[in-house]
């Protein structure tokens, strides 16, 4: 009988050895002014594989991360996912950075049934590019917080705690920044309130005088953002330049690390709403931030709320596969939109996160804090949000 148990063990090893490893693709801008959320991003994913696979992988077999740039190019972007789907043959995917990027790529996986979870990229129409009828199963689905939830945040900040009236919007020229700027307009009509000012400035742009100048004269008296990095720090230190001091609020990634070194003291006081602050709060983002610097050999992360959306993309799609008990694409789908087993992550702990009528994992502001730049780092802005971090 001992024999026998024996042998069976050895023959399912073998059929799992024989399947090899679970290959499941990560996408993002791993150079470029994109990539300090793309490499927060896959250091992330990277931590979570180590873990899983230390645990005995997935399905009895290792994940296997099959990594691609983007560039936080459109047509790049595009080209990946289709070489992940057609010639690599992952199962599924994670990432994604950029507004732009995720609407022009999604579709491959979306046409070969593959799921992907977008880690990073927040523009509110990502989850609904696929929807019934024309699209009756949509496989694409998103970790971090959307645009239309973070405009709402920063006008809440903007207008109700802090008492403005006379608001200027800054937002570049890609998907990302003229979506979020819909998205912050609407949010202020909803208050009777318009923008003084609309900016527009291009990726690269090196001098905002003219644009701050317009603000200026307009009697703003505050900016609210929509860009990424250099071009955030570009606008903090023109506003120096010309010493006009209002306060900058904006979406999430005025948390990345190249706005904040790029700007420096400039940088001071912005505030961005955040689903991941790198602060020991709980048992998981203390193990986490440990993961992290033994991984990476320092204690800061340039984009923290990237690292964590990547470390939970992952722990949740290892999940659905658990569940589905396969890697056949329509499978894994179907387990996302019904997961039985709570998933502790560092965003937040999961329980049925998605739905067939919902791929969006987080839908309240309950779910995101608002961050403030302070020595050169981002903290909790309101001890309030600490507080409900902990989970008092």
């Amino acid at each position: 009988m001992l024999r026998l148990i024996f042998a069976l063990f050895c023959v399912t090893a073998l059929a799992s050895h024989a399947q090899g490893p679970v290959r499941i693709g990560v996408s993002g801008p791993f150079t470029g002014g994109s990539s300090p959320m793309g490499i927060s991003m896959r250091e992330g994913v990277r931590i979570a594989a180590a873990q899983i696979n230390a645990g005995g992988g997935v399905l009895g077999r290792p994940i296997e991360l099959v990594e691609r740039d983007d560039e936080a190019s459109n047509e790049r972007g595009a080209q990946v996912a289709q070489e992940l789907t057609d010639k690599e043959r992952v199962v599924a995917s994670v990432g994604v950075v950029n507004t732009g990027v995720a609407l022009a790529s999604q579709r491959f996986y979306q046409h070969a049934r593959i799921p992907v979870i977008t880690s990073v990229a927040t523009g509110s129409l990502i989850t609904k590019q696929f929807l019934p009828p024309q699209y009756p199963d949509n496989f694409v689905f998103r970790i971090s917080a959307n645009d239309t939830l973070q405009a709402a945040m920063i006008v809440v900040e903007a207008i109700d705690r802090r008492g403005f009236e006379r608001v200027a919007i800054f937002h570049d020229a890609t998907n990302y920044g003229q979506l979020g700027r819909e998205d912050l307009e609407r949010a202020l009509l909803a208050r009777g309130i318009r923008p003084v000012a609309i900016e527009r400035f291009e990726l690269r742009e090196a001098d905002m005088t003219a644009q701050l100048r317009r603000a200026r004269e307009a009697r703003a008296q505050a900016v609210l953002t929509y860009g990424i990095g250099p071009e955030l720090a570009q606008i903090a230190n023109g506003m120096a330049r010309l010493n006009w001091r209002v306060p900058l609020i904006g979406s999430w990634t005025l948390a990345m690390s190249n706005f904040i070194d790029n700007a420096g003291p400039n940088a001071e006081g912005a505030r961005m709403p955040q689903t991941f602050i790198a602060e020991p709060t709980t048992a998981m983002r203390r193990d986490f931030l440990a993961a992290w610097k033994k991984s990476s050999g320092s204690a800061r992360i340039p984009v923290p709320p990237a690292a964590a959306q990547g470390y939970d993309s992952l722990l949740l799609l290892a999940a659905a596969i658990r569940q589905a008990g396969s890697t056949d694409g329509d499978r894994i789908r179907e387990a996302l939109e019904d997961l039985h087993d709570k998933v502790e992550g560092v965003i937040m702990t999961y329980r049925r996160p998605f739905s067939k009528n919902s791929h969006e994992a987080i839908t309240a502001a309950d779910d995101i804090f608002m961050g403030e730049v302070r020595d050169g780092q981002v903290v909790f802005a309101y001890e309030e949000d600490r507080l409900r971090a902990t989970g008092r």
